[in-house]
């Protein structure tokens, strides 16, 4: 619990300091802090994700206090300030798994549980995106580079995988790179996106982990038992992959209306083309669980009914809420 809440302090530091060495620090405080979280002695698969995250973490570090520091010294170069910014953005890239900085991405969550792969998906994605929402990025360039790497590399890496945490990591690359193209040209769309993906990230990890799935074939042969929560969950991945009228719909059409009304026609067609080929991983996972026969008979329904009693609640909500938005929008 205590390292919990110095993770939560170590990325509000880092998103609420005045100066760029506190924003670095609380980054290296939310680091510190994970690392106990993510250990586990009597996992070595565990053990050995939370090594590879501290390496990885700790080269990002080095880059991103070697630039700025660099960047203190208030060089008139304009070429080698433009390398510092290179250096200082590549390092957030780094730490928040970007393609293609993003190697070590799904290898840590293949061998996560279901909550510090949540955190890994969402909670430490929050400082990295922040810093670079606050610092005047000059190369625009390299930024519509990273989000084209990140769509590409998700959807093609993602298609031949059965780990259910490392199709997760492949989704959530994809995402990236529609928060940061939202990012780009409108400030607060990213935090929309990002609490859309978190809230339906948060549907599916809890199926997968109230149930101890990890790889595909595990999935329908655990879930068939419970037709409701196979439906729920089927509507989630939907919705993950941006399909209308799911919430996962709403950020990706306001970040396309505003990459129209920018007229980069070229960079949404590459992005909604892409996404496509991950939305067809999602679709494989969808249509595996239709042609499958559910169980109905072995399990007490009463008994399921009043186990998953709040997950069928906040599944419901969430997968309505376009609908409430639409209609709020609407009113105002």
């Amino acid at each position: 619990m205590f390292f919990f809440m110095t993770l939560i302090i170590g990325s509000l530091i880092s998103i609420s300091s005045y100066s760029w060495m506190g924003m670095w620090l609380g980054l290296e405080i939310n680091l510190l802090s994970i690392i106990p979280l993510m250990s586990n002695t009597n996992n070595s698969m565990a053990s050995e994700a939370a090594m590879k995250y501290f390496i990885t973490q700790t080269l990002a570090s080095l880059i991103l206090i070697t630039s700025l520091i660099l960047m203190s010294m208030d060089f008139n170069y304009i070429i080698y300030n433009f390398h510092l910014n290179l250096m200082f953005s590549s390092s957030l890239f780094i730490k928040m798994g970007a393609a293609p900085f993003h190697f070590w991405f799904p290898e840590i969550m293949e061998g996560l549980s279901w909550f510090n792969a949540f955190l890994m998906l969402t909670w430490q994605k929050i400082a990295p995106m922040m810093l670079i929402s606050y610092s005047d990025f000059k190369n625009y360039n390299y930024l519509i580079m990273i989000v084209i790497f990140s769509s590409m590399i998700s959807g093609i890496m993602g298609m031949n995988q059965t780990n259910m945490r490392k199709i997760l990591a492949y989704s959530s690359i994809n995402h990236i790179s529609w928060m940061l193209t939202s990012m780009l040209f409108f400030e607060t769309i990213w935090i929309y996106y990002f609490i859309t993906y978190s809230i339906i990230s948060i549907n599916i990890i809890i199926i997968l982990n109230k149930l101890n799935i990890f790889h595909l074939n595990q999935l329908f042969s655990s879930i068939n038992n419970y037709p409701l929560i196979k439906f729920f969950f089927m509507l989630n991945f939907m919705s993950l992959g941006g399909l209308p009228p799911f919430l996962g719909f709403l950020p990706k059409w306001l970040t396309i209306q505003i990459l129209i009304k920018m007229e980069l026609f070229s960079l949404s067609l590459i992005i909604i083309v892409m996404t496509l080929i991950t939305l067809f991983f999602y679709m494989r996972i969808i249509t595996l669980g239709l042609t499958m026969n559910n169980n109905q008979n072995l399990i007490n329904k009463n008994s399921y009914m009043k186990q998953f009693n709040m997950i069928y609640l906040f599944n419901f909500i969430t997968l309505s809420s376009l609908l409430l938005i639409t209609i709020f929008f609407n009113m105002y």
